[in-house]
């Protein structure tokens, strides 16, 4: 598996994407362990979590799995992300969902997820969304106190403009590490907004959520619009004898940007298929084929 070289961290190319840990029927410490080993056995060494994934459940049932298998911290980066505030029972005083980056709550955040993930430091901060009220000066010295507490090795953004990123770097010491943003075949706006010729420019490899948007190039109602784009992609597939999500993923590494795909799946037989992507060839015609297919229109 590539390692990806950040200003303060290496990363896996590919990153394992942990939102739907909850969701899986099976919780267990030896269930989650066998996702983590299967990820590890391929090279995919970096998670991706956050605070609020599973209603505020997924940390802690990382962190009952590393409990019971120590051995495994030492193998893996752990990103994790904050500053959304979900309505939740678990927070029934809360009467609308909304951002804080103020130092306290980035503070508090950070404390619990340590505690929920049973781990001494996060690899990986993020901010997991801008916040309109983010005191800039605040919330970058925070960040920078909160490296130099140890407690977290590197720190990012999520869901950023190039303006937010502008505003939180000039008010930091550290560098900002990457951006979290949506990037696949049904969501190819930040090819051409600036977004990722703005991480290009700094050097700064972007990572990618909803890297297979959603599943909607698979679900079998999908709009009639994506058929001929998933027609290609099992052509593709069939021919270089991996699964479509392979090549869909193999498009996205093949920018020059050096995209960090998140994927995430409860299914042990296609967490051991992630890496696949990694030994499938695109041409440069093929890729601009699948582009055109996903925009429904040529290039200009």
């Amino acid at each position: 598996m590539q390692r990806v070289t950040l200003p303060a961290l290496e990363l896996s190319r590919i990153i394992y994407g942990l939102w739907r840990l909850g969701d899986d029927a099976d919780t267990s410490s030896a269930h989650v362990q066998a996702k983590l080993e299967s990820c590890l056995a391929q090279g995919i060494t970096s998670f991706d979590q956050a605070d609020i994934y599973g209603d505020y459940a997924s940390e802690k049932i990382l962190g009952k799995a590393l409990k019971d298998a120590p051995s495994l911290r030492d193998q893996m980066e752990i990103i994790t992300k904050c500053d959304i505030m979900l309505i939740s029972d678990h927070y029934p005083d809360r009467k609308v969902k909304y951002y804080d980056t103020s130092r306290a709550h980035l503070e508090l955040s950070v404390n619990n997820s340590l505690s929920h993930m049973n781990i001494e430091h996060i690899d990986l901060l993020l901010l997991h969304r801008p916040d309109p009220l983010m005191d800039a000066a605040e919330t970058g010295t925070a960040l920078d106190d909160l490296i130099a507490s140890g407690k977290v090795k590197s720190v990012g953004v999520s869901n950023f403009s190039p303006f937010d990123w502008n505003l939180l770097q000039a008010n930091m010491k550290a560098k900002l590490q990457t951006n979290q943003i949506e990037i696949s075949l049904l969501h190819t706006d930040p090819m051409t907004n600036g977004d990722l010729a703005f991480m290009q420019q700094h050097s700064i490899a972007p990572m990618a959520w909803s890297p297979l948007a959603g599943g909607e190039l698979f679900a079998a109602n999908a709009n009639p619009n994506v058929q001929p784009l998933r027609e290609r992609l099992n052509t593709i597939a069939a021919e270089q004898n991996v699964d479509i999500v392979a090549v869909a993923i193999a498009w996205l590494l093949k920018h020059p940007s050096g995209i960090l795909p998140v994927m995430g799946t409860n299914a042990l037989p296609r967490i051991a298929t992630l890496s696949d992507a990694m030994n499938v060839e695109l041409s440069r015609e093929t890729w601009f084929e699948l582009y055109t297919l996903a925009c429904g229109e040529e290039v200009p």
